[in-house]
């Protein structure tokens, strides 16, 4: 048995928070794989794309219209015999005839000889020939090779966070693969006999399990790959056989439940003796946590509270996950109260609020049960330890949800 001291009592947030930093880090750096653009999206590029090609690759119309000489309408309406139809895909270019005109779709090659596109609404036709009604300038709806980027160009620099926008340029230019930061693989494990899964009806004494998808939600918005969502009973067998098959998945499980002083606490009876410690933090809600390293993967363990557990992810691994994902932190903004409120001595607490254009506006309890209520939220209020109540007006410390 590999046993460890108990954690402290009341472990202030900011040592706790750099524990658990502590702990995560060696997940990273992460390694590189080759995905498809398509499999790309908001992953970490690890490497500058340059361009394979040019884009446009051709000369192309930017208009359903007719391709000509700009010297052909410059006195109008001029009545031009029509030499043809192209549409999007076609090849084998004849140049134009001069004083002729050509027929093209958006996308169509625009042939050698042509310098201007007029669109089909200044114009009208019986099919052999076209009248234009107002000219148009060389260049005009025509789009040359090459002009978006050139072979060779910086295409997406290394670093970036792949947006849909970044994905269509990669797919543009034919790329099969693309090189990505791979994320870090995260396990969710919720615990607790009164959970029940969406749709069974809930008996006396249980409710719905809703953690399971808030952290797995959390970990997706933060970068993570999430691997695995199970939940276990408070029997000690089952979590096991769950745990075990998390840690062999993942680089870093969460679990939610069974961390705290009651009778029947699955998550520290079982990870206890495998050295994990628990105890109390400085916080509210989110007081009661845990951490272990099983098997060389470091497993956080919040309380069960739906917002205990949302509040402790946010606190304590956000930071340090967005960190391996490659992710910006998460700005904090300075803000005034729109309430008075109250805190409890020697405890951070961190209400849920909604920000406004006059500060932020606390808009649920304290209570860590209230879910709907941080719904309602889309920021995270701290309290100092030392301070237990505050006036409308005062400016506190605000992190974005």
């Amino acid at each position: 048995m590999n046993s460890r001291p108990a954690l402290a009592p009341a472990r202030s947030v900011d040592e706790y928070r750099a524990t658990v930093a502590e702990l995560l880090r060696p997940a990273g750096p992460r390694p590189v794989r080759q995905v498809a653009p398509g499999a790309a999206l908001h992953a970490l590029l690890a490497a500058d794309v340059h361009s394979p090609l040019e884009l446009p690759v051709f000369r192309n119309s930017a208009m359903d219209g007719y391709a000509l000489r700009a010297e052909s309408v410059l006195v109008t309406p001029v009545t031009l015999p029509l030499a043809g139809v192209l549409a999007a895909g076609a090849d084998a270019l004849q140049p134009l005839p001069a004083g002729a005109a050509v027929k093209v779709m958006t996308g169509a090659p625009v042939p050698p000889g042509a310098d201007c596109v007029v669109p089909v609404e200044d114009t009208s036709s019986d099919g052999e020939t076209v009248t234009v009604s107002r000219g148009r300038g060389v260049g005009e709806f025509v789009r040359e090779a090459g002009t978006d980027v050139r072979r060779g160009d910086l295409l997406v620099p290394a670093g970036t966070r792949l947006a849909p926008r970044h994905v269509a340029a990669l797919a543009a230019v034919g790329l099969v693969t693309v090189p990505v930061v791979a994320p870090v693989r995260a396990a969710v494990l919720t615990t607790g006999d009164e959970l029940m899964p969406a749709g069974v009806p809930l008996r006396p004494g249980t409710i719905y399990n809703s953690n399971g998808a808030a952290l797995a939600a959390a970990l997706t918005d933060n970068g993570a790959e999430v691997v695995s969502v199970a939940h276990s009973t408070d029997d000690h067998g089952e979590f096991r056989a769950l745990l075990g098959a998390a840690v062999a998945a993942a680089d870093v499980v969460l679990t939610s439940g069974g961390v705290s002083q009651g009778d029947f606490e699955v998550v520290k009876e079982v990870l206890g003796p495998l050295g994990g410690v628990f105890g109390a933090v400085a916080v509210q809600p989110g007081g009661p946590q845990g951490y272990t390293v099983v098997d060389g993967v470091p497993v956080l363990s919040f309380p069960g509270n739906p917002v205990s557990t949302a509040v402790s992810f946010e606190v304590f691994a956000r930071p340090v996950l967005r960190e391996l994902a490659g992710l910006p932190p998460v700005p904090e903004q300075w803000l005034a109260l729109r309430d008075p409120i109250r805190s409890p001595a020697g405890k951070r607490q961190y209400l849920r609020g909604a920000l406004t254009a006059a500060g932020v506006r606390v808009v649920a309890g304290p209570g860590s049960h209230l879910v709907a209520g941080m719904a309602r939220a889309d920021a995270l209020v701290e309290i100092p330890e030392a301070v237990t109540e505050l006036p409308a007006g005062a400016v506190v410390r605000v992190w974005s949800l």
